[in-house]
């Protein structure tokens, strides 16, 4: 198991910012009288080696290129941040988690390179888009997005992500001490990911999601529509998949009331033993 230390690499002269422990706030936010509020925390407890990697246009990672750092671009990066470990840690597949966009960078890398990707958890995902009323609401500014690379992003922004879709379902010391960690690396976000997720969707193809599948929704979540899902979770080719409705939570499942619930869904999956029959 590595240290908590921070990790650097580099994606053709782009620096990529990682981490074997501290992180960004999705993954690491403590908050005094949390217990394991911090999801890299947590899991190392349970005897994983975490790592968490900053997109190119996020955080600590170069933002120095004039791009809007879109869906493709990630899974770019979650490339380089693999050969990282794979060169530090000697390990050749890894248990990879993503959330909302992250969870389509996660997807579009799992499809590109499925033999680097052990098991795959899609959290807060989006197939074709029908059926969310937050991606309704968003494609009224696409031309906003498409118009610029990045986006202002304040505490107002922040604290919305909670309240947009059922309020009352994280509380407000974590909603600050997010909102404080985030706005701490960034005042813009990249585009890139809003208008892949208004205009372009679909982005993968879950027939060619060979890996172990773990497919995560929150009960009140307004971004991954449950017919979406439902229907991208039927066409995973995979019979070790599963699919999971998380009661009480909304969009940023680490940071709410009911965090225990994907920590231990997450664990189940990761340390599920591979079968011994497999049929014909």
């Amino acid at each position: 198991m590595t240290g908590a230390r921070e990790h650097w690499t580099n994606k053709a002269g782009v620096k990529l910012f990682g981490s074997s422990m501290a992180g960004t706030p999705t993954f690491d936010l403590h908050v005094p009288g949390r217990p394991d509020s911090s999801a890299m925390d947590h899991f190392v407890k349970l005897g994983y080696d975490t790592w968490c990697v900053d997109m190119e246009g996020y955080g600590r990672s170069d933002k120095s290129r004039p791009i809007n750092a879109d869906i493709a671009n990630g899974a770019d990066d979650l490339e380089a941040a693999t050969d990282y470990i794979r060169h530090t840690c000697g390990v050749d597949a890894v248990l990879v988690y993503g959330i909302s966009s992250g969870a389509l960078r996660a997807a579009l890398f799992a499809q590109r390179r499925p033999e680097r990707v052990c098991r795959l958890a899609l959290d807060a995902f989006v197939w074709t888009g029908q059926g969310s009323p937050t991606l309704a609401e968003r494609r009224k500014r696409l031309p906003e997005f498409q118009a610029t690379n990045r986006r202002p992003m304040d505490r107002a922004f922040v604290r919305s992500i909670f309240t947009r879709d059922h309020p009352g379902t994280a509380d407000d010391a974590t909603i600050d001490a997010f909102a404080t960690a985030i706005l701490a690396l960034d005042d813009s976000v990249p585009t890139g990911t809003y208008v892949d997720m208004c205009a372009h969707l679909p982005i993968v193809d879950p027939a060619r999601i060979s890996v172990p599948t773990l497919v995560m929704r929150g009960q009140y979540d307004g971004i991954a529509a449950f017919d979406d899902l439902l229907d991208f979770f039927k066409r995973l080719p995979n019979p070790d998949k599963q699919f999971a409705v998380m009661p009480g939570i909304a969009h940023a499942s680490f940071q709410q009331t009911n965090y225990q619930i994907p920590y231990h869904i997450l664990h189940a999956f990761f340390s599920q033993p591979a079968p011994i029959y497999r049929g014909a």
